[in-house]
C-alpha cells in the first residue's frame, strides 16, 4: 500500500496527515515542532510512505533535513503556486496538510528546490551580508541628514563611514543632543563595516576557488560580491531546464497576463529569487557605465521604452549568458551576448 504525507507547519508545531491511496486518511495529529515526536508518528508507516509535502516557511531547515537524513522521500513545496479550490467556507490546518498529501498522491505537487545543506550555510552567510549592509546604509543616511539639517552642509558618503567621522562631524555639533545621536550612527556604521568586512572574507575563502564563480567574473559588470551573490543563490543551475528558465527565476523577465492576444494584467513580478533579481540589475548597471557594447545595447533598447525596462533588458541578457558559463563552463564571448 503506497501512503502520501502532507505537513503544514507553523513556528511552534505543525499538523503531520497520512492519507492512502483512495485519498482516506490512515493518520492526523498536530504535533510539537521538535524532530524526534515526528518521526515517531511516521515510524510505524516509513516503509510505505512514498512522498512527504512540507510547507516552505522561514523556518523548514530542520524538519526537511531531519527527515531527508531519516531515508524520507520529501517534497518542499512551492507555497506560492499551490492553489486551493475558490469559494470554500472552512478550512483548517488538518485540511491545509490534507491537501498538500492528496496534491503528492495526484503527482501534481508544485515543489522548490531543496538546496543542498552543506552549501546553505554560506549561501544565508551572504544574506546576513546584504541585511548589514542595508543597516549601514541606513545609519549612513540618518548621520547625513541630520548633519545637513543642522549645518546646511552635505555630508560626504566616504568620510561619514570613514574611521576619522568622529572627529570630523562631532564638533560640528553643539549640541549634547545632537552629538549623541550622530554618534549613536557613527558608532553603528563602524561596527557594522566590521562586520561586513569579517562575513566578505569568510564567504570569499570557501568559494573563490569554485568554477561557478571564477567562470562568473570574467563578466564585466560582475566583481567579486556579484559573483558572490549569484554563484550562491543560483546553486545546481542545471535544475533549470533553459536558459529562459532561469532568466525568470531571476526576475529578469517581464510580467503579465494576457487572453485572446489582449493584456488582462500584470502577473507576479516577486517570484522568483529577489538576490539574483537584485545582483544582475546592478551588474547591469556596471556594463552599462563601463562596457561599450553593454551602453549601445542598454541605449537601444532606451530608445524604446523607459530606463528600468531598458536596464531589465539588459539585466536579462546577462542572466541568460551567465546561466550558460556556469552550466557548460563557456567562457564569456560579448558578441554572443548582443548579437
Amino acid at each position: 500500500m503506497k501512503l502520501y504525507s502532507g505537513i503544514d507547519l507553523h513556528s511552534n508545531n505543525h499538523v503531520l496527515t497520512i492519507i492512502d491511496e483512495h485519498d482516506q486518511k490512515i493518520f492526523e495529529r498536530r504535533l510539537p515542532n521538535k524532530l524526534e515526536a515526528t518521526l515517531h508518528c511516521l515510524s510505524t508507516y516509513q516503509q510505505d510512505i512514498t512522498g512527504i509535502a512540507v510547507e516552505s516557511t522561514y523556518n523548514w531547515y530542520w524538519l526537511v533535513d531531519g527527515l531527508m537524513d531519516a531515508g524520507y522521500p520529501l517534497h518542499l513545496v512551492n507555497t506560492c503556486a499551490v492553489k486551493q479550490y475558490d469559494g470554500k467556507k472552512f478550512t483548517n490546518d488538518q485540511h491545509d496538510a490534507f491537501h498538500l498529501a492528496h496534491l503528492t498522491r495526484l503527482g501534481i505537487l508544485p515543489t522548490g528546490y531543496i538546496y543542498p545543506k552543506a552549501q546553505r550555510a554560506v549561501r544565508d552567510l551572504l544574506r546576513k551580508r546584504s541585511m548589514l549592509v542595508r543597516h549601514q546604509t541606513a545609519h549612513t543616511l540618518s548621520a547625513q541628514s541630520l548633519h545637513t539639517r543642522i549645518t546646511g552642509r552635505k555630508a560626504s558618503t566616504r568620510v561619514i563611514q570613514g574611521v576619522h567621522a568622529e572627529s570630523i562631524y562631532l564638533p560640528s555639533l553643539d549640541d549634547a543632543n545632537r552629538q549623541l545621536e550622530m554618534q549613536a550612527n557613527l558608532r553603528m556604521i563602524q561596527a557594522l563595516h566590521q562586520q561586513i568586512v569579517e562575513i566578505e572574507k569568510v564567504v570569499m575563502n570557501q568559494m573563490k576557488l569554485a568554477s561557478e564563480f571564477m567562470g562568473l567574473k570574467q563578466v564585466p559588470g560582475i566583481g567579486d560580491i556579484l559573483g558572490l551573490t549569484i554563484a550562491l543563490e543560483t546553486g545546481d543551475v542545471r535544475r533549470f531546464a533553459n536558459a529562459g528558465h532561469y532568466a525568470s527565476y531571476c526576475r529578469a523577465v517581464r510580467s503579465a497576463r494576457e487572453s485572446n492576444g489582449k493584456k488582462k494584467g500584470e502577473g507576479n513580478r516577486k517570484n522568483g529569487n529577489k538576490y539574483l533579481g537584485w545582483a544582475y540589475v546592478e551588474a547591469a548597471n556596471h556594463m552599462i557605465r563601463y562596457s561599450d557594447a553593454g551602453k549601445r545595447f542598454f541605449q537601444r533598447k532606451l530608445a524604446q521604452r523607459n530606463r528600468a525596462v531598458a536596464v531589465k533588458a539588459t539585466a536579462n541578457k546577462l542572466a541568460k549568458a551567465c546561466f550558460y558559463i556556469m552550466r557548460d563552463q563557456a567562457a564569456y564571448d560579448t558578441k554572443r551576448l548582443f548579437t
